[in-house]
Parts: C-alpha cells; sequence; structure tokens
C-alpha cells in the first residue's frame, strides 16, 4: 500500500529521475524519463508539465530541449513534489475525509492520524531532492520496481 496517489508517485520518480540524468547538464527527453521510471509515456507528460508550471523542474522546448533540475530546485524538500500534485490533504487533511474534522471538533482518528501526518510531514520536509539525486548516482538506490 502507498501513502501517495499514482500520479504522485510516477512525479516523485519523474523528478529523481531527472535530476539523476541531469546531473551533467544534460536535457532528457519524455520518452527517456517514461522508460526510466516505468511509466506510461502519456499519463507522464501532463505531470511533467504541471512539475515544470509549478516551478520543480525546468523544462525547455526545442530540438535541444527537455527537462532538468536546476542547481536551486535541488534544494527543495520532498514534500514540495507532494505538494505540488497531491496538494496538502495528506500533511494537513482527515484520516476520514470529514471537513470538519479539527482540534475542537476531532473524528474518531485525528489524534493518532495527526502525529502520523506530522512524522510524514518532518521526514519528506527534512529531505531534499539532492540528497535523493546524491545516492542515485551513487548506485545505493534505484528507481524500478
Amino acid at each position: 500500500m502507498a501513502i501517495f496517489s499514482k500520479t504522485c508517485e510516477y512525479g516523485i520518480r519523474a523528478v529523481f529521475f531527472i535530476a539523476h540524468t541531469s546531473a551533467n547538464g544534460r536535457r532528457i527527453g519524455i520518452k527517456e524519463i517514461a522508460a526510466g521510471i516505468d511509466s506510461p509515456e502519456f499519463f507522464l507528460a501532463k505531470i511533467l508539465q504541471d512539475l515544470s508550471r509549478k516551478g520543480i523542474i525546468n523544462s525547455i522546448k526545442g530540438p535541444n530541449g527537455g527537462f532538468y533540475i536546476s542547481s536551486e530546485n535541488l534544494k527543495r524538500p520532498i514534500s514540495d513534489i507532494v505538494e505540488a500534485i497531491d496538494g496538502n490533504g495528506l500533511f494537513r487533511g482527515c484520516a476520514l475525509g470529514l471537513k470538519q474534522c479539527s482540534e475542537v471538533n476531532p473524528c474518531p482518528l485525528h489524534d493518532e492520524f495527526k502525529a502520523i501526518r506530522t512524522r510524514i510531514y518532518d521526514m519528506l520536509r527534512g529531505i531534499n531532492i539532492d540528497q535523493f539525486n546524491q545516492e542515485l548516482l551513487s548506485g545505493i538506490l534505484s528507481l524500478k520496481k
């Protein structure tokens, strides 16, 4: 079971793949990214367009174009990717999906889920894209199933 949507899973893996592959200044096309992370190309194209529009990744159109990640964006935390794709529901939402759940009007799972949400947020906020990229470059991590 995953905690992220399928869209978010592909988005995170794509960001890591782009960071890894563009580390030497190269730009990567959609076909190579889709093959590199085992993603449907059409689905991934929409995700990458959205991530580019939201400033998580960079893209250049044209014959020498493609996707890359700037050194500034490498410093962004993983939580930025999740929020760009799935919003902040994972970090702030109710476990039961109730709109009125709060400290004043908690659902039955509120206190336990709040602690889990906070730990997940702190973990994803405390790790930046470049930290994962360094482990990919050294061969410690993999992006394929």
